[in-house]
């Protein structure tokens, strides 16, 4: 009872501050996918660790907006055509499928839908207008958070083995070896998944990529984009974005091609669940997928899409911490190397 009492103080706390806690937990993320290339950066041309956190931090920044801008361009620049495949889709496909049976839905209904859409539109614009209002009070919050979670991952790529250091004290002398290597060991388990992850992303986005641009689906770019970003939540996160590519193909250029592209979204994520995550991840993170749906579901009850983003790296962590915890006898001799705060291995 203690301990499910101290359980749930905890979660209490973390959903009342995680305006905080979510850019923190990015941040470690993103220094478990980073801190390898610091080290790389340090061994190989002998850097100062500053110097090569500033160059493996500017690189990926300009990295990510380089690859933003040139998505937002391609969304841009595909919407016109888009736009007239719709129209003539709509005319050619989905207006007969809708007219005929078991719907039967009248001609003239059906003649006048994209004129009802536009003056729903033009009549919900205050509606509209309070949304946008909203939204940008909440890329305020956005932006502040990116900031705060910028100005951790610094300090995690520079100074992260004595922040481990630091929260070591608080652990009792005799306990504090075994914590440590359950800590070693979590963060290994976040290294390999975030590595795995990313690998496991570009794979989805290139496969389904190729087969939307095989069958001549507009906006490629895009929808591969979207793939990308969704493979790095677990299983939901594949489908969704996969479910919106099938959805595009189909109101663009009929159900035939829809089919094929959900016959290439399923033979992508068949390949991505049966060969690259457990040829990746192999032992370093053993979750069963009961879980990671699960895990996935509470993460959005919590915390939205970054809820939905965290929940399966942290219950790896959990449950390698808990595993190594478990695992280390009392004689405190570690059973793997000790991990820097590079999460290279360090003798030692």
């Amino acid at each position: 009872m203690l301990v499910g009492a101290a359980l749930a103080a905890v979660v209490f706390v973390v959903v009342q501050l995680r305006l905080v806690v979510v850019p923190v937990a990015i941040a470690l993320l993103l220094a478990a996918l980073l801190a390898p290339l610091v080290s790389t950066a340090m061994s190989q041309p002998r850097l100062p660790r500053g110097l090569a956190t500033g160059i493996v931090l500017v690189g990926g920044l300009t990295l990510l907006a380089a690859l933003l801008s040139f998505v937002v361009n391609a969304l841009l620049a595909g919407l016109p055509d888009l736009r007239s495949q719709l129209g003539q889709s709509y005319q050619l496909s989905i207006k007969p499928l809708l007219a005929g049976p078991p719907l039967r839905i009248p001609l003239d209904r059906l003649d006048d839908l994209p004129d009802a859409l536009g003056r729903s539109l033009v009549g919900n614009s205050e509606t509209i207008a309070n949304g946008a209002l909203s939204t940008a009070a909440t890329l305020s919050q956005v932006a502040s958070a990116m900031l705060l979670g910028l100005f951790v991952l610094i300090f995690f790529l520079y100074d992260g083995a004595r922040i481990w250091a630091f929260l070591l004290r608080v652990v009792p002398h005799h306990h504090r070896v075994r914590v440590d290597i359950a800590g070693q060991r979590a963060f290994l388990a976040l290294i390999s998944y975030a590595r795995a992850t990313m690998f496991v992303a570009v794979a989805d986005a290139v496969g389904i990529g190729v087969g939307l641009w095989l069958l001549r689906v507009p906006l490629v770019v895009p929808l591969a984009a979207l793939v990308f970003l969704g493979a790095f939540v677990p299983v939901v996160g594949a489908v969704l974005s996969g479910s919106v590519a099938v959805l595009i193909a189909l109101v663009a250029q009929g159900p035939v091609t829809a089919a094929i592209a959900l016959g290439v979204v399923i033979a992508v994520m068949q390949m991505e669940g049966n060969v690259l995550q457990p040829l990746l991840l192999g032992r370093a993170v053993r979750l069963h997928p009961l879980a990671v749906v699960l895990s996935v579901a509470g993460g959005v009850v919590v915390g939205g899409i970054a809820g939905a983003l965290l929940a399966v790296p942290l219950v790896a962590v959990l449950t390698t911490g808990f595993r190594a915890l478990a695992g280390v006898g009392d004689t405190g001799e570690p059973s793997i190397p000790d991990v820097g705060d590079t999460g290279e291995p360090r003798a030692g």
